[in-house]
């Protein structure tokens, strides 16, 4: 195939539609209440210039979440889609928002992987990501939303 012009760039509200299109149809992305779009302006909002979209051709192919709380710092749906995987793009939007957190004093980050995403437990171990086994994530939800 012919070689592409591959852009990361920051990732604004504007981005919302591309974004939230591209994570519906990535099997193994579970979207939430959490992702509505006043959700995600929150956090965009909160967390500047630490998500991002990679671009080719002007469409967005990739897409990384990227915040953290004054302490550690968390990845939230890293997709590439499925045909412009392979190319780096994924390691290349986990980079940008990595060296976002570091600057911002943040040298510890985490991502959850659901247990039976093969593809992407494969990828963060390629990454040298380590998988954590001595602690469980227990959640808790106000509302009776069990989507939230």
């Amino acid at each position: 195939g012919r070689v592409v012009a591959m852009d990361i760039r920051s990732m604004g509200l504007y981005d919302y539609e591309q974004v939230s299109a591209l994570m519906q149809g990535t099997p193994g992305v579970s979207l939430r209440s959490a992702d509505s779009r006043d959700a995600i302006s929150r956090y965009l909002e909160r967390n500047p210039n630490l998500s991002f979209v990679a671009e080719v051709d002007n469409r967005i192919v990739g897409c990384v979440f990227g915040g953290h709380d004054g302490r550690r710092g968390y990845l939230y749906h890293l997709v590439v889609e499925a045909e412009s995987r392979r190319h780096g793009i994924g390691r290349d939007l986990v980079f940008r928002a990595l060296e976002g957190l570091a600057a911002e004093g943040i040298e510890k980050v985490h991502i959850d992987v659901f247990t039976d995403n093969a593809d992407a437990i494969a990828f963060w171990k390629r990454l040298g990501w380590e998988l954590r086994g001595d602690l469980h994530r227990f959640s808790f939800i106000r509302s009776f939303d069990r989507n939230a």
